[in-house]
């Protein structure tokens, strides 16, 4: 797949009426401070006909207006705080084009070509950047890349709808809430939880781990795409729960991660007595008391860790795992977040040696895993003007153990797994994923 660059420029937000202060900014959060520091790219796929590049273009500048975080740059207050700067400097809009027709190089497979669909994820000071590739069919590629210091997977999916209403010609809607001072520390605070090992780490850790990664050859690694159909799914979540003494079925969510745990588990070839464990996202906004608007703009993330020994996640039927990401992601509940906010606060500003744990730099998570899932946003719901997208998926992230989870394009409840592994674990995974016994023979 050739890609030529036809031009690049930095747009800035379009304001209908007045325009705003370009001194002022936003203090990050702790939730902000906590999350990843890195750009996340997602692509896009339309069929023809697709509205021209000014149009799409005129959207993004209006959406920008609502959205001013996005056009801004991260910096420091006169305090050294870390702060999104409302300066209005723009983000970057590539214009590109292919001399071949979309369906010849679909469906695309997770692989380093997807990187030309997008600008690149390095050394970047803007924190959302699109490109637009046309093909020669009249198709329409559209590459994102957004930072997630400034907002996690639930906002930056409500921008991505907001920016086609304003493709559209229509007004954003709902408004988001860009108020980042609501997370206050009790007085005195009340840290309930262990929050060193989960959200936070030492930095001598991290040096230490970095160094007994280095000896892993990255190139080995494979990103491997996954359909799990509708019916598959249904069988795999009555296996979960058919010891479940709640007599209520676990979620299709909880199944599939637990299946894909074990099967990952074994595909690696690990020994029993190792540890494992998955790391998974937990949105707070329904999790807070009182709730948060799902309109808030920002990250609001921590994550449960469903951990195991390798013997007993083997050994165990399906429902055991199940059993441990249900109990894990339920304790990260409304009194975890309130100990997280009062930790954030007080211990990390006591200690100056910690450090956040989410690390994109960290290329290896073996025996450990990664997901995120995008099942619940609304990513299909990006109409630039013409209808919505009829795919939708992820960049090529090759990080060995970072699974993506989303709704597959076809539309009818099935979900697409982006499993990056390494070259040699691929075909003992490929030969079981889809076994819904093997693992206990």
């Amino acid at each position: 797949m050739k890609v030529k660059v036809e031009s690049s420029r930095i747009i800035k937000p379009f304001y209908e009426d007045i325009t705003p202060s370009t001194k002022g900014y936003i203090p990050l959060s702790v939730f902000d401070k906590v999350t990843y520091e890195a750009q996340i790219a997602v692509i896009y796929a339309y069929h023809p006909p697709t509205p021209p590049n000014a149009a799409i273009k005129l959207g993004l500048q209006k959406a920008l207006a609502v959205y001013r975080e996005w056009a801004g740059r991260l910096g420091k207050d006169e305090h050294g705080n870390p702060v999104i700067l409302l300066n209005d400097e723009g983000v970057k809009f590539v214009e590109a084009s292919s001399d071949s027709t979309l369906d010849k190089v679909m469906p695309f497979k997770p692989s380093a070509s997807l990187l030309k669909l997008h600008p690149s994820l390095n050394n970047v000071v803007e924190l959302v950047q699109v490109q637009v590739t046309r093909f020669t069919c009249g198709s329409l590629v559209v590459g994102f890349t957004a930072h997630h210091t400034v907002a996690d997977g639930h906002s930056t999916s409500n921008f991505l709808v907001a920016w086609g209403q304003a493709c559209r010609g229509l007004d954003v809607n709902p408004l988001p809430l860009h108020d980042r001072t609501i997370f206050n520390p009790r007085n005195p605070p009340l840290i309930e939880h262990e929050h060193k090992g989960a959200e936070f780490m030492s930095k001598f850790v991290k040096k230490e781990n970095s160094l007994n990664q280095a000896h892993h050859v990255t190139e080995d690694i494979v990103v491997h795409k996954v359909h799990f159909t509708v019916e598959f799914l249904a069988k795999l979540k009555a296996k979960a729960s058919s010891i479940n003494g709640n007599n209520k079925p676990y979620s299709t969510f909880e199944s599939l991660v637990a299946h894909l745990w074990r099967a990952i588990t074994k595909a690696r070839g690990l020994t029993g007595f190792e540890t494992t464990h998955i790391r998974i996202s937990v949105n707070g906004r329904m999790r807070l008391n009182p709730r948060v608007p799902n309109e808030y703009f920002g990250n609001l993330v921590l994550w449960a860790f469903p951990t195991a020994k390798v013997k007993d996640l083997l050994r165990e039927p399906l429902p055991y795992a199940t059993k441990l990401i249900h109990d894990a992601v339920i304790k990260v509940n409304n009194n975890y977040f309130r100990s997280f906010i009062d930790f954030a606060n007080h211990k990390v500003k006591e200690d100056e040696h910690l450090i956040p744990t989410a690390d994109m730099n960290k290329h290896i998570l073996c025996p450990n895993l990664e997901v995120d899932s995008w099942l619940r946003f609304p990513f299909y719901d990006l109409d630039i003007g013409t209808g919505c997208p009829y795919m939708f998926m992820p960049s090529y992230f090759p990080t060995e153990g970072m699974m993506f989870l989303l709704p597959s394009f076809i539309g009818d409840g099935s979900i697409d797994v982006f499993i990056p592994l390494f070259q040699d674990n691929l075909p003992t995974f490929k030969k079981i994923c889809y076994s819904l016994d093997l693992l206990e023979n």
